[in-house]
């Protein structure tokens, strides 16, 4: 289990990767709210996403940046690229993430790019196997980032050197 993350020390950048008009049907007629998800991350590993709603856009801005900045995780690297190929399921939203060779760059479709980005992978090719929903897309590719790991972890998992497992 990897330690939580202190987000006050670290410089994240924000970006936004949807906003929605949502309405709730009343007595007294609609209720217009927006729904704001939200990528943060330092470039260097740490990468969160989040969701606020609100009845104005900037308060929904500000409500999900705090929310992804509760959900930081770490993402283990090799050089530019990402360990392993990996998978990762949220709801309807499938995205495979697969490593590249260095000078590559982000091959992904929209949200998918922006997560990678903010996470400080240079070079990963990814595709969006279920939902395009943005929102799902955007979790699945962190849950894919969570589901990493690097040969020191596995090799410390099975008691082993790194050399002995890979051969």
């Amino acid at each position: 289990m990897r330690s939580k993350i202190d987000a006050s020390k670290l410089e994240l950048t924000e970006t936004i990767v949807n906003i929605r008009r949502v309405a709730k049907t009343v007595k007294g007629g609609r209720n217009m709210r927006f729904s704001v998800t939200i990528v943060v991350g330092d470039g260097e590993g740490h990468v969160g996403i989040g969701l606020g709603k609100a009845q104005e856009i900037p308060e929904a801005v500000r409500k999900a940046t705090e929310d992804a900045k509760k959900k930081l995780i770490y993402v283990p690297t090799v050089g530019t690229t990402v360990p392993h190929e990996t998978l990762g399921i949220f709801g309807a939203g499938k995205v495979l993430i697969m490593p590249s060779a260095p000078g590559t760059g982000v091959i992904a479709g929209s949200s998918v790019r922006t997560v990678l980005e903010a996470a400080g992978i240079k070079d990963v090719r990814a595709k969006s196997l279920g939902s395009s929903n943005t929102g799902n897309m955007a979790l699945a590719t962190i849950e894919g980032l969570r589901n990493l790991t690097t040969i020191d972890e596995v090799a410390k998992r099975r008691g082993k050197t790194p050399e002995e497992i890979l051969g």
